[in-house]
């Protein structure tokens, strides 16, 4: 797993929290940072896959 990768999950773990805290306490706009950590998470993680599979394509080509 990439470091990427591990961000994105970080990111979304934070935000899943966030968004739960938001909710208890009826905090709009926590719960929508939440969110929208979430969705970054999610994006640093599909990033840091695609990076993972490029490179793991280009070293297939070297064989």
């Amino acid at each position: 797993m990439s470091d990427k990768e591990l961000e994105g999950k970080m990111d979304q773990a934070k935000g899943k929290v966030k968004e739960g805290y938001g909710k208890l306490t009826d905090d709009k706009s926590t719960e929508a940072e939440g969110k929208a950590d979430q969705a970054k998470g999610k994006a640093k993680e599909a990033y840091g896959e695609a990076k993972r599979d490029v490179k793991n394509a280009l070293d297939g080509d070297k064989k």
